[in-house]
């Protein structure tokens, strides 16, 4: 079938909601930071063959209402989709600040059939211990380069988008006002999800989680990264890389994989994401 766009406002924050159809186990998908359910768009027509597919808009993203993050409520809200379209407990699979959110969602489904996380366990700007094979002053120093970085981009956020950038944005990502015109989120939850604990190192979680689990690593930067951000990334990458094998080395039900790809891999391969989907669905349950 065609993809179905519905509304769910039986509830303080109503949600967006895209269901792609397709026969099978549930899957649900969540975007990242700044991202919305069009990000899914090249994954689910290869999933709904196996697959009963739906994707949804995370709070403050996209058409669904505004709240303020809190991990829980983001969990919540999931579960809203799940009990409103009838999913029962979905296989959930997150980019980014959505595969952060399918650790917790794990978490609370032990017994479930698993997560996918796909690139989604640090933030770029995490503690200095979580990267490897930078020199100490080095890495000060990129470290306080990217805080610039991302200071700057706050800034830019809490102002209307120049005209000339409203039409870089899908319609759904941006928020209209006598003002001018904002990118969604707003520049306060971006903000409050900047600093959060579990949003900069969730690798900790992982070693908690009961359910099967996939984490498709990043092996390449973004294109385009400022100044010398770029050459902080490799450092961060290697650091979850030695972080994520301890915690996965006794653990079978607990795998990852390293794609060809950056941390847009869902754009750059969906293909190949599409098949960690699916491969998560022959992982024996439980640890």
């Amino acid at each position: 079938m065609a993809p179905h766009d519905l509304i769910i406002d039986d509830r303080p924050v109503h949600l967006a909601v895209r269901d792609h159809g397709g026969d099978g186990p549930p899957v649900l998908l969540l975007h990242g930071l700044g991202g919305t359910l069009l990000h899914w768009d090249a994954v689910a027509p290869l999933l709904t063959g196996s697959c009963r597919v739906v994707a949804t808009d995370l709070r403050g993203h996209g058409r669904s209402g505004d709240g303020p993050w809190d991990w829980e409520a983001a969990l919540d809200d999931v579960q809203a989709v799940v009990d409103h379209l009838g999913l029962d407990t979905p296989l959930v699979a997150g980019h980014s600040l959505g595969g952060m959110i399918a650790i917790r969602w794990g978490l609370r489904h032990p017994d479930g059939p698993g997560i996918v996380n796909l690139d989604g366990l640090r933030s770029a700007e995490t503690a200095p211990r979580h990267y490897a094979g930078l020199a100490e002053e080095e890495l000060t120093a990129l470290l306080g380069e990217m805080k610039a970085v991302f200071d700057a981009q706050a800034a830019a956020m809490a102002q209307p988008l120049p005209e000339a950038h409203v039409a870089m944005f899908p319609e759904r990502a941006l928020r209209h006002t006598a003002d001018g015109v904002y990118a969604r989120p707003d520049a306060e939850l971006a903000a409050r999800i900047r600093y959060d604990p579990h949003f900069q190192d969730s690798v900790p979680a992982v070693a908690d989680l009961r359910c099967p689990a996939l984490f498709v690593l990043a092996t390449r930067n973004l294109p385009g990264l400022p100044g010398r951000v770029g050459d902080l990334m490799p450092a961060l990458r290697a650091g979850i890389r030695r972080d994520l094998a301890a915690l996965t080395a006794d653990r079978p039900h607990l795998r990852v994989l390293e794609l060809d790809a950056s941390h847009n891999m869902v754009a750059e391969q969906p293909e190949r994401v599409a098949e960690a989907v699916l491969s998560l669905r022959t992982q024996p349950t439980g640890a």
